[in-house]
């Protein structure tokens, strides 16, 4: 064997075998690269899911907040009508108080008025007791007040005292039917101030 045959031996020798190395450098760069990546890939993913998992915790405590912003604003509502209601009555209350103290007195005026027919009392004294209770009147119909003084009507517990029980002058009157009212009644709407005082049929 020439030693240019040996040469080209060693020689194609040496680049298989640097073919080689590189090869095995190729593979284990493409490794580490891969594994670089697997593990950029795997936090990546970790860094998601933290994202997801903050956002889902965010959302629950937005929904949990609005819904108890929502609760409160009920609440305060609830309050407002309460407290509404509340004034209402008591101004209602207040008003039918006051009112209550002047219907004595708006009756007087009306008795004294009825007892002066046929009697000879100055014209001008009976005139000025006209016109108070006129005011009276007035005062009365401003702020709602009726007067519950209907006879014939049907005998109701809500609206009269029955004072006497007599049998009817016409004998087709029903029994508990209103045959005279003695004292007048007032109610505001649905609220009675004061019930008429009444006489009823047998």
């Amino acid at each position: 064997m020439s030693t240019e045959n040996t040469k080209e031996e060693i020689k194609s020798e040496n680049e298989e075998v640097a073919e080689g190395l590189e090869v095995e450098t190729s593979e284990e760069q493409a490794e580490e690269v891969a594994e670089t990546e697997a593990a950029g890939e795997a936090q990546e993913s970790e860094e998601i899911d933290e994202k997801q998992q903050m956002i889902e915790k965010l959302e629950k405590e937005l929904a949990e907040a609005k819904d108890s912003l929502l609760r409160k604003a009920a609440e305060l509502e609830n309050v407002r009508k309460r407290v509404q209601r509340e004034r209402y009555s008591l101004f209602e209350d207040a008003k039918v108080a006051a009112l209550e103290e002047f219907l004595p007195i708006s009756e007087d005026m009306k008795r004294t008025l009825d007892a002066s027919n046929g009697t000879e009392i100055e014209k001008n004294f009976l005139q000025g007791v006209q016109l108070v209770a006129n005011k009276f009147e007035e005062v009365l119909n401003k702020y709602g007040v009726e007067r519950i003084d209907e006879a014939g009507v049907p005998f109701d517990v809500n609206l009269h005292d029955a004072m006497l029980r007599q049998p009817a002058p016409d004998k087709k009157t029903e029994s508990d039917t209103v045959l005279q009212v003695l004292e007048s009644g007032y109610k505001i709407g649905n609220r009675v101030i004061k019930h008429a005082k009444v006489i009823v049929s047998e």
